[in-house]
């Protein structure tokens, strides 16, 4: 079963137990991979709907953010919601010494020294980390460790 039968089996069930936050949130997920097959003219395999779920994680924490700051709790509350459910269908995350062995052996494979290289060691890190691992704090990682 790929992933996206195993979110439209979701669906399905959300909407027998009618449970319309988490239905909402999968049909939104369901809309966001149907709009990428439609603008890519093609079906997305599991890796491909990873980075959409990713995204829309990434969407999510920094919706949070905004209303933390603008003194929301309502709405943080709702996204806090379906980030759990996108959070779901994410395979387990890596722990931090998993990452920093990960980005070493990166570093390595591109002999990259200095902040010029980030782009390479980031391309080999990105397929590795998809949907396991937060990019962004990857990226602060990588810098950090270009840098000094």
């Amino acid at each position: 079963m790929t992933l996206k039968d195993r979110i439209t089996e979701d669906m399905k069930s959300a909407l027998r137990a009618h449970e319309a936050a988490r239905l909402s949130t999968i049909r939104l997920l369901l809309a966001g991979i149907k709009q990428r097959e439609v603008d890519e003219r093609k079906v997305l395999t599991d890796g491909d709907v990873l980075a959409v779920i990713d995204k829309m994680v990434k969407q999510r924490r920094d919706s949070i953010a905004q209303f933390e700051a603008g003194k929301r709790p309502d709405l943080v509350a709702t996204e806090q919601a379906e980030l759990e459910v996108l959070q779901g269908y994410l395979p387990q995350q890596l722990a931090e010494t998993e990452i920093d062995a990960l980005i070493a052996a990166a570093v390595a494979a591109t002999g990259a020294a200095g902040p010029a290289g980030m782009g390479k060691v980031m391309g080999i890190l990105k397929p590795k980390l998809a949907g396991r691992a937060d990019m962004t704090a990857v990226s602060a990682k990588v810098k950090a460790r270009l840098a000094g």
